[in-house]
């Protein structure tokens, strides 16, 4: 896997095109979030959320609700993307799981 540019992280995600559906009520998050079940650019779609401090919709397969939580948990963190994103740049074959960031 190639470490993508930055900007362009968009294009391969596998929500593209479905914006309304990852910005429903909080009744039919789960469903929002199988979306990014398997989405090559996940870890870059929730580094740009929690950096960004976006507060709506799903990102990266959490809710805002969870990015809320994890975002006090691991209020240490400069940058998101250096962690998330990072990582995988120098190494591809080390993949992170949201599990391990929440610790």
């Amino acid at each position: 896997m190639t470490a993508w540019h930055r900007d362009d992280w968009t294009l391969h995600a596998k929500c593209r095109g479905m914006q309304d559906a990852l910005f429903p009520e909080a009744s039919d998050q789960k469903r929002a979030k199988l979306v990014c079940t398997g989405c090559p650019v996940r870890m870059e779609c929730l580094a740009e959320a929690l950096d960004n401090r976006i507060e709506w919709g799903v990102w990266g397969g959490m809710t805002e609700r969870e990015r809320r939580l994890l975002l006090r948990q691991r209020s240490d963190v400069v940058s998101w993307r250096s962690i998330l994103v990072g990582k995988q740049d120098a190494n591809p074959a080390k993949r992170l799981e949201i599990g391990d960031i929440a610790r």
